[in-house]
């Protein structure tokens, strides 16, 4: 009987200090560092090292950093438009969008549709791993509303462009432009850019220059806004933050396991 008290004393020690890991850990972090300091490994990147070296891969981590106004602005808008078209108008998180996923996962009884902003995506990529437990997604939340407070709309977004995952080893716009087009990420084409962007949700399974039904499908419908809002032309100024793009998609990268991911097509 004593044994069993101390036990259930340890048990609940243990979960204490495992709850308050939880919310600590998330302030642990230096995100004020990142106002000027580009990030090396991210948590993303160290997590498919440890996968390729279990699988027995040799696989090089291509990235190279580039600063926002050297991305063309195809892919910019891109990428809004395919991933986060409401990301300047939020703090964060997208409440409609959550909504919208929250349902589908209840009808559907999985956690499949993450609803996640751009700067959701970021501080996964940054800091977590990239599984959708429940303990995540808070420490999600977290590290989200202090990069939120922290930097400016413009340095997350370039922050995401050049640490979003594009492919097996591929890191960024640069290393993604370079690899799948053989040109700068400033010297993007329109549709260059579109398949992109619609690769983003499994980037794992689906190749920007592949042949894929669901990036030709997805590219298109971007490339279809992308000549609506007057987009493709020869100039163009930075995005600006009073803009507001209506949503496209649902399902945002998710890059821990490309086999829990569906043919998901873009919303109309």
């Amino acid at each position: 009987m004593k044994m069993f008290k101390w036990l259930f004393r340890i048990i609940i020690l243990v979960t204490i200090a495992y709850l308050i890991y939880i919310v600590v850990y998330p302030f642990m972090v230096d995100v004020s560092s990142l106002k000027r300091k580009n990030p090396d490994l991210t948590a993303m990147m160290k997590y498919r090292i440890e996968q390729w070296e279990r699988e027995g891969k040799k696989v090089k981590i291509k990235k190279v950093w580039v600063p926002l106004h050297k991305i063309s602005q195809y892919l910019v808008k891109a990428v809004l438009i395919g991933e986060d078209d409401k990301f300047y108008k939020h703090s964060g998180f997208d409440i409609e969008g959550i909504k919208k996923a929250i349902e589908k996962d209840i009808k559907e009884k999985k956690l499949k549709y993450g609803g996640s902003t751009i700067t959701q995506q970021l501080a996964k990529n940054l800091y977590l791993s990239p599984s959708k437990n429940p303990v995540r997604k808070i420490q999600e939340a977290i590290i989200t509303w202090r990069l939120e407070k922290t930097l400016s709309k413009k340095r997350i977004l370039e922050l995401y462009l050049n640490v979003a995952e594009w492919g097996e080893g591929i890191f960024g716009a640069e290393a993604a432009a370079r690899h799948y087009f053989g040109k700068s990420a400033s010297e993007l084409s329109p549709m260059e850019a579109a398949r992109l962007a619609a690769s983003l949700p499994n980037p794992i399974k689906y190749s920007p220059a592949g042949n894929s039904r669901f990036v030709e499908k997805r590219a298109n419908l971007i490339y279809f806004i992308m000549q609506k809002r007057g987009i493709i032309k020869e100039e163009y100024t930075e995005p600006h933050e009073e803009e507001s793009l209506p949503v496209l998609v649902e399902d945002q990268q998710n890059p821990s396991n490309q086999k829990e991911q569906s043919d998901q097509t873009p919303l109309k």
